[in-house]
């Protein structure tokens, strides 16, 4: 396995001016007239918002993890982060979807502090995603800096796509997990998981 990190290449970037000509184009195109006042600062707020919605790109998941601990008393017994929140935006249709994540690793011969685990949900959350693909990165981040016996990640979320769009069904929440090592090929440990995360 390995962990994605896709990062802004930039000789492909646009510019910040590009950037906001191109909301006050997209205003246009829904006829509204970008020169009335209440919209003279959108697109610059709009380009602030999505530069803070999308700051994941800039960051090395697997460097996010690289500082572990090896002094830890022969613990080897399941770490687990429960109801890590998380916000992201689909990529087909920028919504945003919102959602719990449950991390959790069999350790092998370190741990990380429990903090990089939230940190890695958030670094992938916070780029255009599938819930699949964001579900699969965060498990081979961990997997791939830690090395552990095993990872468990399970993602709840809702997606406006669905709930303010399209279909407009709202209380549905989207489940997608990943399971390595340990976890996928021994089911008392993976219903161990679940139990503790209260599934």
């Amino acid at each position: 396995m390995s962990a994605e990190t896709i990062q802004f290449k930039p000789e492909t970037r646009a510019s910040r001016d590009e950037a906001e000509e191109a909301v006050r184009t997209l205003l246009s195109y829904f006829g509204e007239d970008v020169k009335r006042e209440g919209l003279l600062d959108t697109p610059r707020r709009f380009v602030d918002a999505y530069e803070e919605f999308l700051a994941g790109y800039a960051d090395d998941p697997v460097s996010i993890l690289s500082r572990t601990f090896e002094e830890v008393e022969g613990y080897n017994d399941i770490v687990l982060m429960r109801g890590i929140r998380f916000e992201s935006h689909c990529e087909h249709h920028i919504q945003p979807m919102i959602g719990t994540a449950h991390v959790a690793y069999l350790p092998s011969n370190r741990v990380v502090g429990i903090s990089k685990l939230a940190r890695v949900v958030d670094a992938f959350a916070r780029r255009l995603q599938s819930q699949e693909i964001l579900t699969n990165q965060i498990a081979n981040a961990i997997e791939t800096a830690l090395q552990p016996r095993g990872v468990a990640v399970l993602l709840e979320a809702e997606h406006q796509c669905i709930s303010t769009r399209g279909i407009h069904k709202t209380g549905v929440a989207c489940v997608t997990r990943a399971m390595t090592g340990e976890f996928q090929t021994d089911s008392k440990a993976e219903d161990r998981f679940l139990r503790l995360i209260g599934k």
